[in-house]
This record gives structure tokens, C-alpha cells and sequence, in this order.
């Protein structure tokens, strides 16, 4: 495992949001980024017009790919492989790769082998997007399974409830993460226990869902007590779950894909402005405020800088790095500094995936995090970036 302590100067900060002038100029080429929709990816989508603002629109061009894109996979694939037809982009950036990224990433090579695909948050198997992608990046669910039960041992929960439904235990990285999981609860003396929610794509939708986890988290926190912690796989079950906890008792270590804004706003009532979405110093202290007013601190948890958000920028800026010879594209260091870009005064953790069955490695697949920060805790970080994963993790499945 290799780390990288990102500390910048305010300055390096304050230039990464400048706006640059003439960059077609610059550049002479173009990074297509493509995410979800605001109402569905907010922090990728805001990262995605930042860097049309801090670049110009003719280095990035965007695209967004439908919110039911499990039933609308041929318009996901075309709103990806569209970029093949402009000769001027040199690279697309998806994130989240949803389904259907893999057949378009492998459209789109061939007819330019020489676009850089990369992909990330992959919800489709590692060995079918890392055939297709040059790049693939997620985050690390082989130790935050590890940690993140750690973590609720060290803030004194006794039992940990992990929340989701088929179609997403289905998906290899999250239940080999779950798996992990139930075997660091064993190891850490944490009961780790499974809940079932409605699937926000089913014909409940998402505010179906959403009304079920307000429903059902008042019984299970009676169930298992105010010691317990939660975890849901879902964004869209998250705000409820929040509002929930902070109502009844109960910890919440980190969401699924980590944010200050991953369903805290949601949960508090707090409104941000549309200048407020890269700003995530002033995100976290709104977000820890409020927590702390109403009574949660020590017990509600998040990255301090939004996982997809700091990945779709990176990513963005690692491809114009390697673009320009100044990055490797499967270098895992190279990877961070450019997360580091986004993410000033983070520290990060990563290693390469490894596959359960064979042990082998995988150069072009990544896994990273970000160390978990504790709203209204003393320490606030809770140093999980030093924590050396025990190796048998790695193999769990």
C-alpha cells in the first residue's frame, strides 16, 4: 500500500479554480467528461462544470448519461462513444461508470485506439471494464470493508448494519466489500448484520425507497440499540437514514461514496448555492455545525472532500497530464497528485486491486481512499490512511 500525505499551499488552491485563459490554445486538444445528471450525481456533475470554467470549453466538453441507465443502456453507450467523432478529444472520463461504459469505452477504441478511456467508480466487473479501460479507479472497498468496521469499534459501536438490496449485491465490489466486512467484525468483536431496503430503480422509485428506510430505521435502531452504526449502499437512501439517526441514535461512519454532501444537506435542511458546490472547506463546517447543534457530534462521519467529485476532476487532470508527458498513465502516485490537485490537505491511501480467486494484481485497476473524518470529534481524522490493512483482507470474498 503506498501513501501519499497531499498537503498544498493556499495559493495551489486558489489557481486550480482560475479560470484559464486561451486553453484551446493551451492544450489543442480535448477531455470529454461524462457523469450522471444533477439530480442524480451532483458532486460529479459540479465537478465536471468546474473544470469547463478552470479550463475553458474547448479543452472540456461534457455529456451526461441517463438517470434509469440500467433501462437506457444503448443512450448511456452513444452519450459516451459520440466523442470518437470529434478528432480534437483525446481523452473521455466517465464517472461513475455505470453499465454499458465497458461496450462503449470498447466502440470508442475501436474507432480511435488512441482516445484515453477512463473510468471511474465502475459498477460493472473488474474484468470486464479493466479490458475495455485504460484506467480504472475505484474506491478502495478491499480496506475500507476492513476500516470502516474498525472505526465503529474505535467510536464504541457494538453492532454494525449494513443496508442494500439484490441488484447491488450483485456488483463484485460491493459484496466482497460486505464480505470483508462480516470478517472484520469477527476479527474486531463487532456484529456486523444485513437489512434489506427497496431498490430506488424498482417501480417504488426513489421516494418509495426513501419513505421505506424512514420506516424501517426507527425499528432497527430499537433492534439493536443506539450503540449501533449504518451503512447503506444506495445515495438515495442515505438523506433518510441521516435524518433518522440523528433523530433516534446510532452512528453513521461514512457513506458509500463518501461527501458533505452525500445526503447531509438533505437530512439538516441546509441549501447551498451553486458557488458554494466547490467551496468544500465551507461544505464541511456548514454540514459539522449543524451536526453538532443537534447533538450528533462524534458520531456522524464523511471524506472531507467528495470522493466523485475529487475523482472526476483528477482524473480529468491526470489525462491532461499524461496527454502532456508529464504523468505515466498507470502510475498510482501520479494518479494521487492529481487527486491531490482537488483535494488540498487530505491524506489518501491506495494499492492496486487484486484479484480474490488468483492474487494477482491488477497495473490498470486502482483502489483509493480518502482518511475518515468525524464530525465534531476532537481529532476529527481518525488516521485510517497509517492503518496497515492485515494482507488476508485482500482475499476475502
Amino acid at each position: 500500500m503506498k501513501k501519499l500525505l497531499c498537503v498544498l499551499l493556499a495559493a495551489m488552491m486558489i489557481l486550480s479554480m482560475v479560470v484559464a485563459a486561451s486553453a484551446e490554445e493551451a492544450k489543442g486538444y480535448k477531455v470529454a467528461v461524462v457523469t450522471g445528471t444533477m439530480s442524480q450525481s451532483v458532486d460529479e456533475r459540479g465537478a465536471a462544470m468546474m473544470l469547463v470554467n478552470k479550463y475553458g470549453e474547448d479543452t472540456i466538453v461534457t455529456a451526461t448519461y441517463p438517470d434509469n441507465f440500467t433501462e437506457e443502456k444503448e443512450t448511456t453507450i452513444q452519450s459516451i462513444v459520440q466523442f470518437a467523432d470529434d478528432p480534437d478529444v483525446k481523452a473521455i472520463v466517465v464517472c461513475q461508470a455505470v453499465p454499458g461504459v465497458a461496450e462503449a469505452f470498447r466502440q470508442v477504441k475501436e474507432r480511435r485506439d488512441d482516445i484515453i478511456c477512463l473510468a471511474g467508480e465502475s459498477q460493472e466487473d473488474p474484468s470486464l471494464i479493466c479490458d475495455a479501460a485504460d484506467v480504472v479507479v475505484m474506491n478502495d472497498f478491499v480496506a475500507r470493508g476492513y476500516l470502516i468496521i474498525k472505526t465503529a469499534k474505535e467510536l464504541g459501536c457494538d453492532t454494525f448494519v449494513h443496508i442494500s438490496f439484490p441488484r447491488h449485491m450483485g456488483i463484485e465490489s460491493l459484496s466482497r466489500r460486505y464480505a470483508i466486512m462480516v470478517e472484520a467484525g469477527k476479527e474486531l468483536g463487532v456484529n456486523v448484520v444485513s437489512e434489506t431496503a427497496a431498490d430506488p430503480l424498482s417501480d417504488v422509485g426513489i421516494t418509495g425507497a426513501q419513505a421505506q428506510i424512514l420506516e424501517k430505521a426507527p425499528e432497527w435502531i430499537e433492534k439493536y440499540g443506539e450503540n449501533s452504526a449504518y451503512f447503506c449502499t444506495n445515495d438515495a437512501h442515505t438523506a433518510p437514514l441521516l435524518q433518522t439517526l440523528l433523530e433516534k441514535g446510532g452512528y453513521f461512519i461514512e457513506a458509500d461514496l463518501p461527501s458533505p454532501l452525500m445526503g447531509y444537506p438533505d437530512a439538516l435542511g441546509i441549501e447551498f448555492s451553486d458557488d458554494d458546490m466547490s467551496n468544500y472547506d465551507y461544505l464541511l463546517k456548514s454540514v459539522e455545525d449543524a451536526i453538532v447543534e443537534r447533538g450528533g457530534a462524534g458520531r456522524f462521519g464523511t471524506w472531507a472532500y467528495s470522493y466523485t467529485y475529487t475523482l472526476t476532476a483528477g482524473l480529468a487532470e491526470h489525462a491532461m497530464n499524461v496527454i502532456d508527458g508529464n504523468s505515466e498513465l498507470t502510475e498510482i502516485d501520479d494518479i494521487s497528485d492529481a487527486l491531490a490537485v482537488y483535494s488540498p490537505g487530505a491524506e489518501w491511501n491506495g494499492s492496486y486491486y487484486t484479484d480474490a480467486n488468483t492474487g494477482v494484481k491488477t497495473e490498470n485497476y486502482m483502489l483509493i481512499y480518502q482518511d475518515t473524518y468525524i464530525m465534531g470529534n476532537p481529532g476529527h481524522y481518525m488516521g485510517n490512511a497509517d492503518v496497515e490493512v492485515p494482507e488476508k483482507y485482500f482475499t476475502v470474498k
